[in-house]
């Protein structure tokens, strides 16, 4: 079985770190680095002097700064560093204490190697989640069937999954819409069992086990493909949802009905029991 379904080692900042990063000079200008900020989604930029970090200039630095100015003479120089070999949720701490964006993450040597965010580290959470996910359906899978599986880690496209799930709630789709486009969605799960002679499944056969409104959001953005992590069963085995999903007429992603007429029953659970409360 995978090692997703026992314990793992603790995600570092390396596993999710920006490794490619935009950096300015000491010696650019105000104005010069001003114009990145307009012309990018950056909203400041790790100063380096060759590869060595010196500070760190950010848009609230230049607003009022004259345009002519060096970067020096208006960042901050007495600024955070992670390592790359720093636990995630050590760089959480950090970040959430210093009420700071974006780390800059330097090696032994003190040269730049990447920067990890606030947002890097919401979708490390994410993700250490999903694996909890994944470990308990391989196992349920092994336990009902009597199968081996194992685990993958892939782009799958959504043309390829079958759906499991008739109905998803547009309201909910705003925020897994909110979510993809910061880069903080679940990764998929997606079951890959092979067709009756043994054979894996192909491109058409992934059967989505969990998913269904991050797919639904992402069609919507016209995202052909997503992350996903894929329980390949070593033996085809007859699946209820499966079954279900064959009763229900559900073949492709296209056919999940979105309901724009009802809200969510938890949401709704709620509002009759605030009603009853009156």
């Amino acid at each position: 079985m995978s090692e997703l379904a026992g314990d793992t080692p603790k995600p570092k900042v390396k596993a999710y770190m920006t490794r490619d990063v935009a950096t300015v000079s000491p010696e650019d200008t105000v104005r010069e680095v001003a114009e990145r900020v307009l012309g990018s989604d950056h909203n400041g930029f790790p100063v380096t002097d060759g590869r060595t970090v010196v500070g760190f200039v950010s848009a609230r630095d230049l607003l009022l700064a004259d345009e002519a100015a060096k970067l020096f003479t208006v960042m901050a120089d007495d600024i955070i560093v992670a390592h790359p070999e720093m636990d995630i949720t050590d760089a959480a701490r950090v970040i959430l204490r210093s009420g700071i964006q974006k780390l800059p993450v330097v090696d032994d040597a003190g040269n730049l190697v990447g920067i990890i965010s606030n947002t890097d580290v919401i979708r490390s959470q994410i993700e250490r989640a999903t694996p909890e996910k994944v470990g308990k359906l391989m196992r349920t899978l092994e336990e009902i069937h009597g199968v081996g599986t194992t685990e993958e880690r892939r782009e799958v496209s959504l043309s390829s999954l079958t759906p499991t799930q008739g109905r998803v709630y547009a309201d909910e789709l705003e925020g897994r819409r909110y979510e993809l486009q910061r880069g903080l969605a679940e990764p998929l799960v997606v079951i890959d069992n092979p067709d009756a002679g043994g054979e894996p499944s192909d491109e058409r056969s992934l059967v989505l086990a969990d998913g269904h409104h991050r797919v639904m959001a992402a069609r919507r953005l016209g995202v052909d493909e997503m992350d996903a992590y894929v329980i390949v069963i070593d033996e085809h085995v007859e699946l209820g949802m499966e079954e279900t999903a064959r009763k229900e007429g559900l073949a492709a992603v296209a056919d999940i009905e979105v309901v724009d007429y009802a809200r969510h029953p938890l949401v709704e659970t709620t509002e009759r029991l605030r009603e009853g409360d009156s």
